[in-house]
């Protein structure tokens, strides 16, 4: 069978073009839209759904040169540890911090479910650890990076693929379930919206999702060429510095390549804020990321072996389907509650739903759609995304390095 072999800049050039494709087909295709199935994932499925078709009718194989997926991979949880900023926690006050505790405990929750129902199924665990919370709280970022190291380290075949499969069925699922659960529980309880208005702070956490900001305007000056080369650089340099981390850090634990830059990042961040020597631009270190997460992402979905999924998909249903009642329950008796009982609970309840199965755009979705009906929960819309955008991925990163340390051992 002939085979066409892309070198490193054809592959990413291949990436651009079909994360725009994924833009015009989710454009007029209503149902991905609703659900805010990510571009890159639209356009990279497609053509990896082209190249199964080619590969099995004998006409061509296509080869990739993914020489650039884990510098952009690294250079997106770059930017989200310069996001990390604790002013914002303390800005946020005790909700935020509450919320991310809950969070945090569900991601707990879906690896070690995942886990159990894998074994008891007789397949291999990490598969389990791919249908938790890398996917479920993680989405499809983390899942291609936790993914990448399974394959890596562990010589998990095609756990990449299996991650994209989950995070895309975990976003569906995330959209159909937050609506109506937050609808039940403002009509069960008689739930009435506040009369305030969404404050300014609301607004700027509700543009925050990096993964939004591959759609939205975000907030700001547009950037200059000094302010790009000047956050360029910064990135740069926390990748570098956090790439030395990550290696002796490697010696000890089993991580995945980003946690070094991540973390000096975020304590870049904090001392930059805490000694006033360094402004970092919040937009442009976004925009920026949002550019790594688009190419990474797609040139991730583009390179998947779709064929390769089918001796394991009935074992990940499974284990997905019970993900999504997990998380139903949990933001039905313990989120609402803990948050407040209160219409904005409900919110954010419906909001966790999207957060917890999918990415932070689709709890913005979520809630979205539910103050339009009933009205507007400016609490909920503080307390959501800001945690999505800024903290949970740091907690995930710990709870599945932990699990994974764990299979290790």
């Amino acid at each position: 069978m002939p085979s066409l072999k892309l070198d490193f800049v054809q592959t990413l050039a291949l990436a651009s073009v079909l994360l725009f494709v994924g833009y015009g087909v989710r454009k007029r295709v209503g149902f991905l839209d609703r659900f805010n199935i990510p571009a890159p994932v639209v356009g990279g499925f497609l053509f990896a759904a082209l190249a199964m078709l080619l590969r099995r009718a004998g006409l061509l194989a296509f080869e990739f040169d993914t020489l650039l997926q884990s510098p952009l991979m690294v250079a997106f949880f770059t930017t989200i540890g310069l996001g990390a900023s604790l002013k914002l926690l303390r800005v946020g006050g005790p909700q935020v911090l509450t919320f991310w505790i809950l969070a945090s405990a569900v991601a707990f929750v879906q690896s070690g479910l995942g886990v159990g129902i894998a074994k008891a199924m007789g397949v291999d665990p990490l598969l389990g650890l791919i249908c938790g919370s890398m996917t479920m709280t993680g989405g499809h970022g983390t899942g291609a990076a936790f993914g990448k190291l399974m394959e890596d380290q562990y010589g998990f075949q095609n756990a990449v693929t299996f991650a994209m499969a989950a995070a895309t069925f975990g976003l569906v699922a995330g959209g159909l379930l937050g609506g109506p659960l937050a609808t039940w529980l403002i009509r069960r309880n008689k739930l009435k919206a506040s009369d305030n208005l969404s404050s300014p702070a609301a607004e700027l956490a509700r543009n925050a999702s990096l993964d939004a900001e591959i759609d939205t305007e975000p907030l700001g000056e547009a950037p200059t060429t000094y302010t790009l080369l000047k956050s360029l650089t910064l990135i740069l340099l926390c990748m570098w510095a956090g790439g030395i981390l990550s290696g002796f850090l490697g010696q000890y634990f089993t991580l995945p390549g980003y946690i070094g830059a991540m973390i000096v990042a975020a304590v870049a961040r904090n001392v930059a804020e805490l000694t006033g020597v360094l402004i970092v631009d919040t937009r442009t270190v976004d925009d920026l990321g949002s550019v790594a997460l688009s190419l990474f992402l797609s040139m991730a979905l583009m390179s998947l072996k779709l064929w390769e999924l089918v001796h394991l998909a009935a074992p990940m249903f499974v284990i997905l389907s019970v993900q999504v009642a997990l998380m139903g329950a949990f933001a039905a008796f313990i989120t609402y509650r803990v948050m407040g009982r209160d219409y904005d609970a409900a919110v954010m309840a419906g909001g966790h739903c999207g957060f917890g199965l999918g990415a932070t755009p689709n709890a913005v979705a979520n809630m979205g759609s539910i103050v339009e009906r009933f009205g507007p929960a400016p609490r909920a819309f503080l307390v959501v995304p800001m945690v999505g955008a800024f903290f949970i991925d740091f907690s995930n990163a710990i709870i599945l390095t932990a699990y994974i340390n764990l299979f290790r051992a």
